[in-house]
């Protein structure tokens, strides 16, 4: 299935996801999706990858790219809403990258054609997000590298790196050299994103403060590069991103809904100086008559919650349009 020449890189992938399934029964699509929930995340060793052959991928991309999309996509909104309206990244290398989605994350956030590297232990995955690449012009070149994602990892200096979805499956050791390994390639930026669980938070967290050690600043969500205020076990830091399902992907999933929230947790940091954010909303927003209730993370380095009431004026519109996840106050209602 070919996309209009002038589709967005997120419609082209859905368009390129829904042809993914052609000729493979609804049935055996949902067996190798509840096999590969069940063993994949955070199981199994990174020498033994369970996406076994093109079903197996093309039955994990239907049901996880969409979401890791979007999820990557958010974060690294972020970080281009902090980072000098002039930045955008020459270079990327995706590690644990998979079918591709943090790669078509990058590119529907920033335009124009860069080197790009995925590089992945599965050849399977690699192979299959090749030839999801190859229906979008500026990921055509992406150079699709099979290599073990651990301790003897070792990333050609780049501009940015993502490492999405990945740490959950490595040993603390590799889990250590892998954002090390980030931190040491990349020129610019690193950005992690997690599952937005407590555990997921937590391997957040490490990575960032290995980011902070190595020399970076945070970009997002943090408005700060000092300890996270979260009391360890009181809570956990993430926020969502809302993915549309096509009726096809509705059908593997076993869901009824047009639409679903990916949780997800994540810190980006970059090496050159970041407009950070006065605070970030960390909670929805209740709204509630006449006022809404912000809660956020502040710059002083502390949890707070904002009430924002008529009175407010532009600000009050703004908190009603606010969402989960946005940096706070907007500049527009500075």
């Amino acid at each position: 299935m070919n996309a209009p020449v002038s589709a967005t890189p997120a419609e082209t992938l859905r368009t390129a996801l829904a042809g993914l399934l052609d000729g493979l029964p609804p049935t055996q699509a949902a067996q190798a999706v509840d096999r590969l929930i069940a063993n994949y995340r955070g199981r199994t060793p990174t020498d033994a990858p369970v996406l076994r052959d093109r079903s197996d991928v093309a039955a994990y991309a239907a049901y996880r790219m969409p979401a890791t999309f979007e999820a990557v996509r958010s974060a690294l909104g972020a970080l281009a809403e902090a980072a000098p309206a002039e930045w955008a990244p020459d270079s990327h290398v995706d590690v644990g990258g998979g079918t591709g989605a943090a790669t078509w994350a990058v590119a529907a956030t920033w335009d124009g054609e860069r080197p790009v590297t995925v590089l992945d232990w599965a050849e399977p995955a690699l192979a299959l997000g090749r030839e999801l690449a190859s229906s979008y012009e500026p990921l055509k070149s992406a150079v699709w590298q099979r290599s073990r994602i651990g301790s003897a990892l070792t990333i050609e200096s780049t501009d940015l790196v993502t490492v999405s979805y990945v740490l959950g499956e490595l040993t603390d050791g590799d889990r250590r050299a892998v954002v090390d390994a980030a931190a040491s390639a990349a020129r610019s930026a690193v950005v992690i994103v997690e599952p937005g669980t407590p555990d997921g938070y937590g391997r957040v967290i490490e990575a960032r403060d290995r980011l902070i050690a190595a020399g970076f600043r945070i970009a997002a969500p943090c408005p700060h590069s000092a300890a996270c205020p979260i009391v360890p076990g009181s809570d956990w830091c993430h926020f969502s991103a809302r993915v549309s399902r096509s009726s096809l992907h509705r059908q593997v999933k076993g869901g009824s809904l047009a639409y679903e929230d990916e949780k997800f947790s994540y810190v980006a940091a970059t090496r050159f100086p970041v407009a950070t954010a006065e605070g970030r909303v960390v909670r929805r927003p209740q709204i509630r008559k006449g006022q809404v209730l912000l809660d956020l993370c502040s710059a002083d380095e502390a949890l707070r919650r904002e009430t924002v009431t008529k009175r407010h004026g532009t600000l009050y519109r703004a908190a009603r349009d606010a969402d989960w996840g946005d940096a706070w106050p907007p500049a527009a209602a500075d």
